[in-house]
C-alpha cells in the first residue's frame, strides 16, 4: 500500500506541484487536499492518512493552530510543515509544537519525497542547520529573543500585525473576535516592550521575521 498523504496549502500551484512530484513516486499517493485551516482540520477527520503536509499561512486558523489541533485529535498522525518561512526563525517553534519535520518550499522535489519516507519511517526530518539550532536552544540558558516567549497564537497575531493587517482583518482571517485580537495585540506589545504597530513592523524586520 502506498504512503497516504494529506496536504493543506492555500496556494493551488503548490498543491499541483506536490501532486506532480507524487505522480513520479509509485509508493506515495495524495488522498485529499485543503486550502484553509478549517478545511485542514476537517481533512484529517474525514480521511485516513500516513502523513499530513501543512502550510503555515492559510485562511482561518493558521498553521500553528492547526498543528496544535491535529496533535490533540490525531496524535499518531505525523505532520510535515512545508513553508516559505526561514527555518531559523520558525523551525524550533514548529518542532516544539509537535511537527515531525520542517521543509522549505524552495527545497528540491527529491527532498520532499525523502522527508515523507523519513517521517513515515518513524523519524523526524530536519536540516543539519535546524538540528544544530534546536540543540543550541535546548542547551542554552539564554531565553533567546523576546518574540520566542510569545505563545503560538500571540506569535500568529504578531506576524499578521507586522504584515500590516488590521485587527478586523486578522479577526476575520483567524475566525476570532476583534476584541480577542486586540487582547493578543496588547500581550504582544507588552512582551516585546513595544508601543505601536509601527514598532511591531520594525521589530519584525530587524529580526528577519518578515521581509
Amino acid at each position: 500500500m502506498p504512503i497516504r498523504v494529506l496536504i493543506a496549502d492555500d496556494h493551488a500551484i503548490v498543491r499541483k506541484g506536490v501532486i506532480q512530484i507524487f505522480s513520479e513516486e509509485p509508493d506515495i499517493a495524495l488522498v485529499a487536499e485543503a486550502d484553509s485551516g478549517t478545511a485542514a482540520i476537517d481533512l484529517a477527520r474525514d480521511h485516513e492518512a500516513d502523513i499530513f503536509i501543512l502550510d503555515l499561512n492559510m485562511p482561518g486558523p493558521g498553521g500553528l493552530a492547526v498543528l496544535g489541533q491535529l496533535r490533540i485529535e490525531h496524535p499518531k498522525l505525523p505532520v510535515l510543515v512545508l513553508t516559505m518561512h526561514d527555518e531559523e526563525q520558525y523551525g524550533v517553534r514548529i518542532l516544539k509544537a509537535g511537527a515531525a519535520g520542517f521543509l522549505a518550499k524552495n527545497a528540491a522535489p527529491d527532498k520532499l519525497v525523502e522527508a515523507i519516507r523519513h517521517i513515515v519511517g518513524g523519524r523526524r526530518y530536519i536540516s543539519a542547520e535546524l538540528a544544530e539550532a534546536l540543540l543550541e536552544h535546548m542547551e542554552s540558558p539564554d531565553p533567546g529573543a523576546p518574540h520566542e516567549a510569545l505563545s503560538d497564537r500571540e506569535f500568529q497575531v504578531f506576524q499578521e500585525l507586522a504584515r500590516g493587517n488590521t485587527p478586523s482583518g486578522i479577526a476575520e482571517k483567524l475566525s476570532l473576535s476583534v476584541k480577542t485580537i486586540s487582547t493578543y495585540r496588547s500581550r504582544v506589545l507588552a512582551k516585546l516592550s513595544l508601543s505601536s504597530n509601527a514598532e511591531i513592523v520594525r521589530y519584525a524586520l530587524e529580526n528577519d521575521i518578515i521581509q
